[in-house]
């Protein structure tokens, strides 16, 4: 920025506002409410194994979306709704595009480097030669008959078609993401990059409470325990998607990341031994195990400033500035 001679005197101009505790306890106390209210028939029903889990869970999906868009149309209205969640402006149009492509196979990436990293420390129980896990899973969809494919060809199409399943996740993903990451985290930027990375993560973490309750990706572990590495993995991973979105401006790459990231979600089966357990606190990218590679690279990104906003697009706060500022 250079000085201009003429400027009004900088007592003058309006003082830049963020958004304050009340618009996010706003945001937060409706994600919440709605996702309980979308798991309601889960815990009404027979849980994870009510029929309509599928439209349950995309229902939920949903509602951070629906927390932000009430926020930003009727909390804290502006003009600029679609630049104060990300959504608008469509570029620099290279930056959006190469930081989309990034974000959907660096997803897809961790979520698979978390499997040789288990099975490397004894948690993961990996079969790289027989792949007798998903072998008797076709057996069991197929009762017994022979494949037409080799089973390491049915293997790589599945890895190869996961890209393209990003795009079928996306917009329960941009659900969320237009909440956790359009909204929350350019509200909680004032705070300092560390803390909205770690209170983000949070929130997003504790979200999933209404299924983890009920055993969702850690249905051997207790509740708390569940919901506690919920909570670790949505923060170290939650700051890779916040990479994202500062680095690009924009709430695309991250919403095509979670997308990448939901998908890649059953890969683990494919390289299990058939028979075993796999305790997911301590394997895959929800265990332990699965977290060392992500905090890895979030650490790298910190030390080389990587969380720094590309530009004033990469916080949804300046639109509503914008706005302040044309009507003093």
């Amino acid at each position: 920025m250079t000085l201009d001679p003429g400027a009004e005197p900088a007592r003058q101009r309006p003082r830049r506002r963020h958004g304050g505790l009340g618009s996010v306890s706003v945001f937060v106390a409706l994600s919440f409410g709605l996702a309980w209210l979308a798991a309601l028939p889960l815990w009404l029903g027979d849980g994870l194994a009510t029929p309509w889990f599928p439209v349950v869970s995309i229902a939920m999906m949903m509602t951070p979306a629906i927390a932000a868009l009430v926020v930003v149309f009727f909390v804290e209205p502006s003009p600029h709704k679609a630049a104060t969640l990300g959504i608008w402006p469509l570029g620099p149009v290279r930056r959006l595009i190469g930081y989309a492509v990034l974000g959907i196979f660096v997803s897809i990436a961790l979520v698979l480097v978390a499997l040789p990293v288990g099975a490397l420390f004894g948690v993961y129980p990996a079969d790289l030669v027989n792949f007798s896990a998903f072998q008797q899973t076709l057996d069991e969809q197929t009762g017994g008959a022979e494949l037409p494919l080799p089973i390491g060809v049915l293997i790589a199409i599945q890895l190869i078609t996961i890209p393209a399943a990003s795009l079928l996740n996306l917009i329960p993903a941009l659900g969320e993401e237009l909440g956790w990451r359009g909204w929350l985290l350019p509200r909680l930027m004032p705070l300092g990059t560390l803390w909205a990375l770690l209170i983000s993560g949070v929130i997003w973490g504790l979200w999933h409470a209404p299924l983890i309750l009920l055993g969702y990706n850690y249905p051997s572990a207790p509740g708390w325990l569940g919901v506690t590495a919920m909570v670790i993995m949505c923060i170290i991973v939650g700051a890779v998607f916040s990479w994202l979105r500062l680095r690009s401006g924009s709430v695309w790459p991250p919403a095509l990341a979670h997308a990448a990231f939901n998908g890649a979600g059953g890969s683990s089966l494919l390289f299990a031994r058939a028979g075993e357990h796999i305790d997911t606190t301590q394997a895959t990218i929800l265990g332990w195990s699965g977290w060392i590679v992500p905090l890895a690279l979030v650490v790298l990104l910190a030390a080389t400033g990587r969380f720094t906003p590309r530009d004033g697009r990469s916080t949804g706060t300046d639109a509503q500035e914008r706005d302040r500022t044309s009507r003093a």
